[in-house]
């Protein structure tokens, strides 16, 4: 009982001063000691933290740096005209009458595609302004568009997306970001299709309430005019700003169903005895072709190299907070995991469904992660 109070206090502590502003990089480690001396384990405070916190830590960016790095510079180089191109493309593809469908359309393209999603976010809040403004919508479902076709199932459910939350089971089960097609569609088509119904709802009752847009200083709050955008983008054709979100999805796919199966990778064994290819492969496809769109961005973009190298100088610079916050966070998660009461609340998890392993495992899941995903 012990342990599992100790686990409980130090998630809620973790989660409420994160909401607050303070930085997991810090409240990871703290709150994970917190833990270990609660629990009554403090003579063993420092081998936790080098032996268990710190090799989860390392491990997790042994593993995934690359994707994060290359995925950060991925994001800005498309940030540097072509987000806004393909944006504006789909409001002129799908029209300003359906405003809400075309924002949640333009940010599932380029989350698709590769492009973080906070580069999503600000590419296309001055689009969805302009377009719930002459629809009138009210400003304050711009977020929840937003984060409807950003942050749900371009990001999880739809196979092929090389987000990295569909990347990260790929070394712990042998599978590649284009695992469970049928289900993953299934998914992302529940996620759309009931996301776009209560959008659409909230605006007609909005609508029917007499409430438009809303009085709001725009410029004020930072959205760029159409003068502005131009000057900060560079104009390009909508074939060179597909292409790279091309790129991505079909080398990745190539590798991972052409080129790697034919491969005997058995001269590998020698020279690296611990590695097991088959669950690493699908991580090897990802980062060819991030890489691949990451070099076709910059050879259509060499004429702008002033821009060109600061674009690449903030993407390269801007994976590093994401990549250790997630991995102090798995740091944390690994110290928690080995705790007694843990053991005793994933024994009652994983037995919510007997009869049921894959509702077992859905409920698993998503109550253990709870210490990870704080």
């Amino acid at each position: 009982m012990t342990s599992m109070f100790a686990i409980v206090v130090s998630l809620a502590l973790l989660m409420y001063l994160a909401y607050r502003g303070v930085t997991v990089l810090l409240l990871a480690p703290l709150m994970g000691a917190l833990a270990v001396v609660l629990s009554g384990d403090a003579a063993l405070l420092l081998p936790i933290y080098t032996g268990t916190f710190m090799t989860a830590l390392s491990g997790y960016v042994l593993q995934f740096l690359p994707i994060f790095l290359l995925g950060s510079l991925f994001g800005q180089l498309m940030a540097s005209g072509a987000a806004n191109t393909l944006s504006r493309w789909i409001v002129a593809s799908v029209g300003e009458k359906h405003a809400i469908v075309t924002v949640v359309l333009a940010c599932a393209l380029l989350t698709y595609g590769g492009v973080s999603l906070f580069v999503v976010a600000f590419a296309i809040y001055p689009v969805a302004v302009d377009l719930f403004k002459a629809a009138r919508i009210p400003k304050r479902l711009i977020p929840a568009t937003i984060a409807l076709g950003a942050f749900t199932f371009t990001m999880t459910a739809l196979p092929g997306t090389p987000a990295i939350q569909n990347a990260i089971p790929i070394p712990y089960f042998g599978t590649n970001v284009f695992a469970a097609p049928g289900l993953g569609i299934i998914a992302a088509a529940i996620m759309f299709g009931g996301g776009t119904w209560w959008l659409r709802r909230r605006a007609a009752a909005a609508h029917a309430a007499g409430e438009g847009y809303g009085d709001h200083d725009d410029a004020q709050a930072g959205v760029p005019t159409d003068a502005e955008q131009d000057a900060r983008w560079s104009v390009m054709p909508v074939s060179l700003a597909l292409l790279p979100l091309l790129l991505v999805v079909g080398i990745n796919a190539l590798f991972t169903y052409v080129v790697f199966p034919a491969v005997d990778f058995s001269f590998l064994a020698q020279r690296f005895p611990d590695l097991a290819p088959q669950k690493i492969v699908g991580l090897w496809a990802l980062i060819i072709a991030l890489a691949t769109a990451c070099t076709a961005l910059v050879l259509l973009r060499l004429k702008h190299w002033s821009n060109l190298k600061n674009t690449i100088n903030q993407g390269v610079f801007g994976f590093m907070l994401p990549l250790f916050n997630t991995a102090s966070e798995v740091g944390y998660g690994a110290i928690i995991a080995g705790l007694a009461g843990f053991a005793i609340i994933r024994d009652a998890v994983l037995n919510v469904a007997p009869g049921n392993p894959l509702i077992s495992e859905a409920v698993a899941m998503n109550v253990l992660a709870g210490p990870r995903a704080a």
